[in-house]
């Protein structure tokens, strides 16, 4: 097992696609093999990874099929986890979104990958920590996220990019509630997309104010007007990703607080690992009906009693 590990991550290095999308597999799903490919990854510095997040509706596969365009004519090679959302009854991905990326799919400068959500919180997969790491190994230049799009919760992506964007339109709702909700807090670029409408030069307005008052170091978050499906302001959006990458300072810091979040993650993640759904309510029916049941003393003590692996 443990020489095809290494002949898969090989592979992996030389650009095979096919062994790529092996290997997501194989993390994504626990399979055999899964441990042995995780411990054998390098660092794989050289791909950026760069998430794109905001409400539903903000238009950010849009946004990603532009920049797409904008990096493959600039030569770059570039790779798209795409997390969708899952079908309730199989947990797969619905795939509505990624129609919309259909003129890259035979690119060979471009990976696709569709991922469920499997109903985890913050609008990501249960594995995308192991699975971007995977893809980090492979040559490409940049590596994008999209993610499902549920609004507030998807402040996980912070965790993950080494750069995020935070897509906003003016339908977004009232301006005031927007630029309080906690998914302001995580950008490092805030693009206003579909910046053609009548309340966007309102809403770039106060983004600019905000980033004002919050600027440090000698760096303001940049705000970008865009209108993807138009390709304006997508050279200005990607300038913006470039100019971020050389504010050295500020991305030192960014990549310390990065891997302290990779690690909680991945740390609660196994903690975590011996319990699922069923278990817990397979125990519960055993439990909830008898005399003095206290659920906040039920789960202290089914951490108490945990298998140690």
């Amino acid at each position: 097992m443990q020489g095809k590990i290494r002949q898969l991550l090989s592979d992996i290095q030389t650009g095979d696609y096919k062994a790529l999308a092996r290997a997501i597999t194989i993390v994504e799903n626990s399979l055999a093999g899964y441990e042995e490919l995780l411990l054998g990854l390098g660092e794989g510095e050289k791909g950026k990874v760069i998430g794109i997040t905001g409400p539903p509706g903000a238009g950010k596969s849009t946004l990603v099929n532009a920049l797409l365009r904008h990096w493959v004519n600039e030569g770059k090679r570039i790779a798209v986890i795409a997390v969708d959302p899952s079908s309730p009854f199989n947990y797969g991905a619905l795939l509505g979104d990624r129609i919309r990326m259909n003129e890259f799919y035979n690119n060979p400068d471009i990976f696709i990958r569709s991922l469920a959500s499997r109903g985890a919180l913050g609008g990501l997969n249960p594995k995308i920590i192991e699975i971007t790491d995977v893809v980090r190994q492979a040559p490409f230049d940049i590596i994008l996220i999209e993610t499902v799009g549920v609004g507030q919760s998807e402040v996980e992506v912070a965790g993950l990019a080494d750069c995020t964007i935070v897509t906003l339109v003016p339908e977004a709702g009232d301006e005031v509630q927007t630029l309080k909700a906690g998914i302001m807090e995580i950008a490092d670029i805030f693009a206003v997309n579909k910046a053609d409408r009548d309340a966007a030069d309102a809403l770039y307005a106060n983004l600019r104010i905000m980033v004002h008052q919050k600027a440090g170091a000698g760096f303001e978050i940049p705000v970008v007007k865009t209108v993807a499906t138009e390709g304006k302001g997508i050279t200005e959006l990607a300038a913006a990703i470039d100019t971020f990458f050389t504010h050295a300072g500020a991305h030192k810091e960014h990549k310390l607080q990065l891997a302290t979040e990779k690690c909680w993650q991945l740390l609660q993640a196994e903690r975590m690992k011996n319990f699922d759904k069923v278990f817990i309510k397979q125990k519960l029916n055993d439990n909830i009906g008898k005399a003095g049941f206290n659920l906040y003393a039920f789960a202290k003590e089914l951490l108490a009693t945990q298998p140690v692996n």
